[in-house]
């Protein structure tokens, strides 16, 4: 098949109401018990919108629909088990109450000014500021 090495292909939400972005505790290393969007590993076969609703919902329990693009994050230090690339969308509500599931210890909004404050997993602080000024453009 591929003899050449490849990054993995991740998905990352991002959900905004009335200015609460949703954040989700992680279960699992790495960054066990940091908080981040949510998201997760694209399965062979999928698109990623399908994969960024899928990961929201099974992480939070809140059904969405894919808004935006926001960005791709390629750093190969990005992830410390290996080299992820993740599509990260800005994210419509549909429905549902946030509650930790599948590999999320937690999930829950948080007000945009304390979300600035925090220590996101991953590089999920910078894909946070780049939403920061996304939102401001619109």
């Amino acid at each position: 098949m591929n003899k050449y090495k490849s990054p993995s292909l991740t998905v990352d939400g991002i959900l905004e109401i009335d200015g609460k972005i949703l954040l989700v505790k992680r279960k699992n290393p790495p960054f066990k018990d940091f908080w981040a969007f949510p998201g997760g590993f694209v399965k062979y076969g999928e698109r990623t919108e399908e994969a960024v609703v899928r990961e929201v919902f099974e992480e939070t329990g809140i059904k969405t629909r894919v808004k935006d693009l926001l960005g791709v994050y390629s750093d190969p230090e990005r992830d410390p088990r290996g080299h992820t690339v993740s599509i990260v969308y800005v994210l419509e509500y549909i429905e549902g109450s946030p509650k930790g599931a599948d590999d999320a210890k937690e999930a829950r909004f948080f007000p945009i000014e304390e979300v600035k404050r925090m220590n996101l997993a991953f590089d999920h602080g910078t894909i946070f500021r780049d939403y920061l000024k996304f939102r401001e453009k619109r």
